[in-house]
């Protein structure tokens, strides 16, 4: 009989709450998730669902009010604010919709700050970094500027710095958003392959079926409660 995988991260009885004024507004309350190695997750939800809250509290952005995230054997949650950088920066990728580059650094420059800014930046780990820019067609932009790069090539640059330095686990919102069909295609196929052949974990946050069908789950939210779904059972896509 096969063994169940531990999973990768586990989210336990997770609430998140913010004060707007005088008073609170509950995001999710008792939130519990397991992501496994090597799976790509699909989370929906409507605006304001609080998708992109749970992203930033499993990447140690943000802050739980209650509940612990667990990586591994390290407790997220307990973790003081530098320390959720540090170790983010070394164990998890990062996609935002807004690609986030940083204007007056290269391409490539770009792509090794993570590592830089860690101290891991050995050229075994630099001719690696190139490797995966290889792999998204902009070897030949290194040393360009991201203000020279079209809104594809730079979320392909965003996808390339995110799986740089090798993360366990890649959290993506609505990384296609801003991209064209053809392009936000690549884009998938590129991170679908690179996932699934070196076992990363992905939860990215999309309504765009084509990622849906590359799915391993889909999660929804809706209201504070999180369930899986069918593709199927999903309308209005």
């Amino acid at each position: 009989m096969e063994t169940k995988k531990e999973p990768l991260v586990r989210v336990s009885n997770l609430t998140k709450v913010y004060r707007e004024g005088e008073t609170e507004r509950v995001v999710f309350s008792g939130m519990n998730l397991d992501l496994h190695p090597g799976e790509l997750v699909v989370l929906l939800g409507r605006s304001g669902s609080g998708k992109s809250t749970l992203l930033n509290l499993i990447s140690g952005i943000d802050e739980a009010t209650t509940g612990k995230i667990f990586f591994g054997e390290v407790e997220l949650t307990a973790l003081s604010e530098n320390d959720r950088t540090l170790f983010r920066r070394e164990s998890i990728g990062i996609i935002f919709q807004s690609f986030n580059l940083i204007p007056t650094l290269t391409v490539a420059e770009n792509m090794l700050l993570p590592m830089e800014l860690n101290g891991r930046l050995s050229e075994e780990r630099r001719a690696k970094a190139l490797g995966v820019l290889e792999e998204v067609g902009l070897l030949n932009r290194q040393d360009s500027y991201p203000d020279r790069l079209s809104g594809g090539e730079q979320q392909r640059v965003a996808l390339a710095r995110a799986l740089a330095h090798e993360p366990l686990l890649i959290l993506a919102d609505e990384p296609t958003g801003n991209l064209d069909l053809k392009t936000a295609d690549q884009v998938m196929q590129i991170l679908h392959r690179l996932i699934h052949d070196e076992k990363r974990t992905m939860l990215i946050a999309t309504h765009d079926r084509d990622i849906l069908n590359l799915a391993d789950r889909i999660l929804s939210l809706k209201e504070g409660v999180l369930t899986e779904v069918k593709i199927q059972d999903i309308a209005g896509l």
